[in-house]
């Protein structure tokens, strides 16, 4: 590998160095001035390549923030991350972290320009949306420390917005009742009254094959999901080993399954169309359901059964929030959810189990005893 050292005057030195393969002929070379003696800018350069011969990279030159963004998403967040996120990192990247910060070099990029990007974002959008800017903002930042490209993270000298929580809806008994009751003739019926039942996510209910439905042990096997990306429905692996889950049957859902099962297959048999273990327990004619028509479709159904603002993602804390307040365990409420802990789900319904306080002490009242009251005298009576 080459470098030279080229004297700028007085103790100013010009180092470089080939990095990288070359293209059209010409080799990528890294340079950076160094002040201080020519022994010193030897040394500075042996440092160099010899970091550069461990795969620690240069930092970060002349590159701006936004050819270091493009760089991660290409080189990291693509051969790492699902599609999905890296739709979603891109979207963030490109709408808004590049137009206000792409302009600045990266090695120059410093807490305060960020601390005041944020502000002036928060002026614009939700304190949920900047803290998102921020968490992609900082995963690159520190992609970049771990190349060499930084020697710290900006990011972790600035203080991101909280987002505000949101008061997470679920249903009552009566409200589910109400519920099911106005969408006895809707065609989303039968994906409605399962995710009630199981707490399944909506990709995870969109993706389920009858191969997956086990009707003699009462149980769903989670194997894919359906995702709509960029106007395409497609099936993917669930996401993590937590949602690769067995979601037990309620008696009652086990023999909905099974009628609903009998009313698919003679409709198959109506078209003319063999029904096998494949086919979409939830479907429209054979094909998969767009979810987004059904998240619109339940949007309206919500409105007209007096539940404005509920949507289809708030069944699966329905389920969740019913089965705490019936009595069971946490541990067994987070695998049927397919989280990744306990605690997760704790905190996420936190707010359910401090209601259920009250009801905890009615029952404890119903065990203890009575108190008896004594006569107070003294802890240490005078002798006679």
């Amino acid at each position: 590998m080459r470098g030279s050292i080229k004297n700028r005057g007085g103790n100013s030195w010009r180092i470089t160095y080939d990095i990288g393969t070359p293209v059209n002929g010409k080799r990528p070379r890294h340079s950076e001035t160094f002040h201080g003696s020519e022994k010193d800018a030897q040394i500075r350069l042996r440092k160099l390549l010899t970091d550069y011969e461990k795969g620690i990279q240069p930092s970060g030159g002349r590159i701006t923030v936004a050819e270091h963004l493009r760089n991660w998403l290409d080189g990291y967040v693509k051969t790492n991350c699902s599609v999905r996120t890296l739709d979603f990192y891109s979207s963030i990247v490109e709408r808004h972290l590049i137009p206000a910060l792409g302009q600045i070099q990266l090695k120059v990029l410093q807490p305060a320009a960020i601390q005041k990007y944020y502000g002036q974002a928060c002026e614009k959008l939700s304190r949920r949306s900047v803290h998102h800017f921020h968490r992609v903002l900082s995963q690159s930042l520190k992609f970049a420390v771990r190349q060499g490209y930084l020697g710290r993270n900006p990011c972790d000298m600035v203080d991101a917005p909280s987002p505000k929580g949101k008061t997470m809806r679920t249903l009552t008994p009566a409200e589910v009742e109400v519920l099911l009751e106005k969408a006895g003739d809707n065609y989303y019926y039968p994906v409605i009254y399962t995710a009630l039942n199981s707490g399944m996510r909506q990709a995870e209910l969109l993706g389920l094959r009858w191969r997956d439905v086990d009707l003699n042990m009462l149980s769903i096997s989670v194997a894919q999901v359906l995702y709509k990306r960029r106007g395409i429905c497609e099936f993917k692996e669930p996401k993590t080993s937590h949602s690769r889950r067995r979601v037990a049957m309620t008696p009652k859902l086990g023999l909905y399954m099974r009628e609903h099962l009998k009313g698919q297959q003679d409709l198959f048999n109506t078209m003319g169309r063999p029904h096998t273990e494949d086919i979409l327990v939830f479907n429209t004619e054979g094909k998969p359901i767009d979810p987004t028509v059904l998240s619109h479709s339940f949007t309206r159904l919500a409105r007209r059964s007096g539940l404005e603002g509920v949507r289809f993602h708030d069944l699966r804390h329905t389920f969740a929030s019913l089965m705490l307040l019936l009595g069971a365990k946490p541990k067994v409420i987070s695998e049927a959810l397919g989280h990744a802990s306990v605690a997760f789900t704790m905190d996420c319904y936190s707010h359910i189990i401090s209601g259920m306080q009250e009801e905890a002490m009615a029952l404890l009242d119903g065990v203890m005893p009575s108190g008896v009251v004594f006569k107070i005298t003294s802890p240490n009576p005078s002798p006679n």
